[in-house]
């Protein structure tokens, strides 16, 4: 999971021409939430929502800072509570956006990243295969415990 919103991130930041066009990363200027919001929201009971937060600064950040640290998170196996409640989240907000899914009338990966995101929140795995043993013995986690 971590891999998955990682790539994501430096696709829709450096535009490398998977998810995202080449040439068209957020660092040549382009929205990473506007043509998404725009284009594929139009069948969504929410579509005034989405397409009303589409292209807006605030949004853009908040998505990149999402994707990042979910990614970092995972990778590292650290936050992995708060990192899975956050990605569920933000998996909540696409699979509504484009809801009804293209392929499936009600389940697509979104769903399943949701169902894994709470798993992986619900258990230990960053001390499993990570650095959340460790990261769970700093004084910043001691004192915020949500950080685990």
């Amino acid at each position: 999971m971590g891999w998955i919103f990682l790539w994501a991130f430096l696709d829709k930041l450096l535009g490398l021409g998977y998810g995202t066009s080449e040439g068209d990363g957020w660092i040549e200027g382009v929205s990473p939430t506007e043509e998404f919001l725009i284009n594929d929201t139009t069948e969504s009971p929410f579509v005034e929502i989405f397409q009303a937060m589409a292209g807006e600064v605030w949004v853009d950040w908040l998505f990149m800072i999402t994707l990042a640290t979910v990614g970092i998170a995972f990778i590292f196996g650290i936050m992995t509570r708060l990192a899975g409640v956050v990605g569920a989240v933000l998996s909540l907000l696409v699979y509504l956006a484009i809801f009804p899914p293209e392929n499936n009338p009600i389940i697509d990966q979104h769903i399943i990243f949701i169902l894994v995101f709470i798993l992986l929140s619900a258990t230990p795995c960053g001390e499993w295969f990570g650095l959340g043993r460790r990261w769970s013995e700093t004084r910043l986690v001691k004192g915020f415990p949500f950080l685990k």
